[in-house]
């Protein structure tokens, strides 16, 4: 190589790299053991412990394990690197019993040590770990920071987490990417670097990350679950989604991430080969109102916008049948939806009754932040963005249409820098409370926050603080329900849709399956020639 680079002519070196990246992608799209994942944007981070996107966590769910995980396909809880796990009867200790012999990636031991650090770098502000983030966020959005008394080692393979109060969604919290394992040795070498380097003990391993290019990940032979059937899964960044169809018509990817439905339908059309899986998601995207900004303090403004925007018209013009309008913040699937709310009626004479209520009979000027990729629960946010611009102008308020770059749109909504802002969530868990707390207590709303309506209702969460120590779900249920009613009349959100999930795929793709909490997990996943 060193030959050729002395005395090729730069033109023709350049000329000849680009033909070997092409032959190189076509060799590796053509490959029976490397599959091509194409997705809408790149990771902010590899730590599953830092980030809440769900870029980030994909690749992270195939890199770590956590104490106990999902089953396929649904949120019921199973064992993973603890075979077994007694729980007290006043609910307060939950020991866990790891698999023996079980490794990280660097080749060091998953033992009791491990978890407790894994736990701890996010609880204890004088841990060694704790200062490589600027926030914990889930540990704190779900209130794990307030929940866990203590965190110990019984022996090399046991460990104990003692609760302040009963906590139900205690072990679906466990199976979160959060409470993802980590080695400690690892996190000790690369320190705050770690989130490029990540050391976990999933079915894949860390090899490299292009920034908005690819991360790739090669399979751990010694998985304690089995040899993945993989070889390799490269995750590819198409920050532009007209990008990401080309490429998988060219048969360039296997597997094309967030399609729009105009796109699902091009796919039927131009690829027939193709499969589409498809499920209704537990996702809900919506308008935030920065409650403590402006004019959007005041609930009837936020009301009157609600009525300003013509959602059925979003669905049919931007979902294509791929999605519902939403009313409340959690799905309808979920357990605990409250149906007797009704939705604010699109009417824009209202709309403006109230403004003028409110002192704005003129109207006013406002910004909206909208993100830049496409995301589950809404596969085009510009369309939706300028949608909504539109229904506000024809009520008299004037909106900036504003976007930044992915990771750069989270800080800067987690900051509270957004007049309003679309943004979304995909369930973690299958519980309520991971929507309501995480999206709408006030214990969320404060910078960083998950909470981005910065919307702090004193009763509001205390319902979520109560709902998670009541352990007899009907009841949660009627918390909840509660707790929807007093948010819809605060009206900090426009609900806007709860979408479907499509994922195009090559025939040669099996074994794949949607996760209802938006996860990739492709262990279970092998290509074969048809």
């Amino acid at each position: 190589m060193r030959t050729v680079t002395r005395h090729l002519p730069k033109s023709a070196l350049t000329a000849f790299l680009l033909s070997l990246a092409t032959f190189s992608q076509s060799a590796l799209a053509d490959s029976k053991s490397v599959l091509i994942y194409g997705r809408g944007g790149d990771s902010v981070s590899l730590d599953p412990a830092k980030e809440t996107d769900g870029e980030s966590l994909n690749v992270c769910d195939n890199i770590f394990d956590t104490l106990v995980q999902f089953k396929d396909g649904t949120t019921e809880v199973e064992p993973a690197l603890a075979d077994k796990w007694d729980i007290s009867s006043d609910g307060l200790k939950y020991t866990f019993r790891l698999r023996p012999s079980v490794k990280f990636h660097d080749g060091t031991p998953v033992n009791a040590d491990a978890v407790v650090f894994s736990f701890m770098r996010q609880h204890d502000p004088k841990h060694e770990a704790y200062k490589y983030a600027q926030v914990w966020s889930y540990w704190q959005d779900m209130g794990m920071d307030k929940l866990v008394s203590k965190i110990e080692k019984v022996d090399e393979l046991t460990v104990r987490l003692t609760l302040n109060s009963p906590s139900a969604p205690l072990l679906a919290n466990l199976a979160m990417s959060f409470a993802s394992v980590v080695s400690p040795s690892a996190v000790r070498k690369f320190k705050e670097d770690f989130a490029r380097n990540p050391v976990g003990t999933g079915p894949f391993r860390f090899v490299s990350w292009t920034k908005n290019e690819k991360i790739v990940l090669d399979a751990n032979k010694t998985f304690w679950g089995g040899q993945p059937k993989l070889a390799r899964v490269i995750f590819r960044a198409y920050p532009d989604a007209s990008t990401r169809l080309n490429a998988f018509l060219a048969k360039e990817i296997h597997m094309m991430n967030l399609p729009t439905p105009d796109q699902v339908a091009t796919v039927r059309q131009k690829r027939p080969d193709a499969k589409i899986a498809e499920e209704p998601a537990m996702n809900v995207a919506y308008l935030a109102f920065n409650t403590a900004k402006g004019p959007f303090a005041n609930p009837k403004v936020r009301q009157a916008l609600n009525m300003a925007v013509n959602k059925d018209a979003i669905i049919k013009g931007v979902y294509a049948g791929m999605g519902i309008p939403a009313v409340n913040p959690i799905p309808p699937s979920l357990w605990g939806y409250n149906s007797s709310i009704a939705a604010y009626k699109f009417n824009q004479a209202k709309a403006r009754q109230l403004l003028a209520e409110a002192g704005f009979a003129s109207g006013f000027e406002s910004e909206l932040f909208y993100p830049p990729v496409s995301r589950p629960y809404m596969p085009d946010a510009k369309r939706v963005a300028e949608a909504i611009q539109a229904d506000f102008k024809a009520v008299g308020v004037k909106v900036k249409l504003t976007t930044h770059e992915w990771a750069v749109y989270l800080d800067k909504t987690k900051k509270g820098e957004h007049p309003m802002a679309l943004l979304g969530w995909t369930g973690d868990n299958g519980d309520p409370d991971n929507f309501l707390s995480v999206l709408l207590s006030g214990d969320n709303a404060k910078a960083p926050a998950s909470n981005i309506a910065f919307y702090d209702n004193a009763k509001v969460t205390e319902i979520l603080r109560s709902a998670q120590k009541v352990t007899i779900q009907n009841k949660r249920a009627e918390m909840y329900k509660q707790a929807q009613k007093l948010i819809h009349q605060d009206a900090p959100w426009i609900p806007v849709a709860h979408s479907r999930v499509a994922m195009p795929m090559d025939p040669k793709v099996q074994g794949f399956v949607l996760q209802p909490n938006g996860s990739r997990r492709f262990f279970k996943v092998s290509l074969n020639a048809k």
